[in-house]
């Protein structure tokens, strides 16, 4: 049974770019029967002139925290080097790709995420965010063209209207943490949260949780297990998603503790994968 999920998420949010081992694994144990949608919420509409004083400081600390937590390879510098000084443009750029890609603007979304995360790019100005659609396979022109249109603009302001509107969904006694400010009084539900329907059914997972929590929503929403019981190897994982996080692998491949670093390594050594350096950790790909 197909299942349904809106993905409320934001590009330049580290907890969403910490929580992709979850997405990744969910989609290989599920294959195509969720189906999701990415609604971009809204992090930042303006942190302020990078030539100021703005909050890049807690913003480094704040990247650091999630590495620290996750494992998640993250490179603070951005902060510190070239700051951006929204979110926004990086949004209604996925919004963009979403329109004029087949896979919903996954790749050009997981590309910004390596772009900010990984690779300290300044991606809040056309040009940049332009050029990045033009490596993940978008035609240059047309990507230029709908980030310009008012339909996108409109868009993007529906997604943040969306990551409002389902404050509604989280049940009184687990908001905690699950709502956030979102300014002018009003609240938003935090990044990454996850809204799952199918079977009549509904369940909301908010915030960095662990993959058991989106496993069980998705079986309770109708979805059954594509392949129970066997794992991608790494080299299977690699050829379907790209590049990966060291983290996706160990959740992807079914590989705890040592496991994922200690093969990918081994990999590695029979020139089989390319290792790429991020400050707090390390990225993948087939050789």
């Amino acid at each position: 049974m197909s299942v349904g999920l809106e993905y409320v998420t934001d590009p330049g949010c580290s907890w969403s770019w910490a929580s992709e081992p979850t997405l990744r694994r969910l989609l290989v144990e599920f294959d195509a029967q969720v189906r999701i949608t990415y609604v971009m919420g809204g992090l930042a509409r303006d942190y302020g002139d990078p030539g100021g004083d703005g909050p890049w400081r807690a913003l480094f600390d704040h990247w650091l925290d999630v590495a620290d937590q996750t494992g998640a390879p993250i490179d603070p510098r951005l902060w510190t080097e070239n700051p951006i000084r929204s979110t926004y443009p990086a949004a209604m750029a996925a919004k963009a790709a979403a329109e004029l890609s087949t896979d919903g603007g996954a790749r050009y979304l997981r590309a910004l995420r390596e772009g900010l995360m990984c690779r300290r790019r300044k991606l809040d100005t056309v040009d940049a965010l332009t050029e990045e659609a033009a490596r993940a396979g978008i035609d240059a022109g047309a990507f230029r063209s709908a980030l310009g249109s008012s339909a996108i603009v409109e868009a993007f302001g529906e997604d943040v209207e969306r990551a409002r509107a389902l404050v509604a969904e989280v049940p009184a006694g687990e908001r905690d943490g699950a709502v956030v400010d979102a300014g002018g009084g009003r609240e938003r539900v935090t990044f990454p949260t996850a809204l799952f329907e199918g079977a009549g059914e509904r369940r909301i997972v908010a915030g960095h949780r662990p993959y058991e929590e989106y496993h069980a929503a998705a079986l309770v929403c109708g979805a059954t297990e594509a392949d129970a019981g066997r794992a991608p190897t790494v080299a299977e994982a690699l050829r379907r998603f790209g590049r990966m996080t060291t983290g996706e692998v160990a959740a992807v491949c079914d590989l705890p503790g040592p496991r994922a670093p200690a093969e990918l390594w081994r990999m590695a050594a029979e020139w089989r994968v390319r290792p790429e350096r991020v400050l707090t950790g390390w990225l993948w790909e087939a050789a």
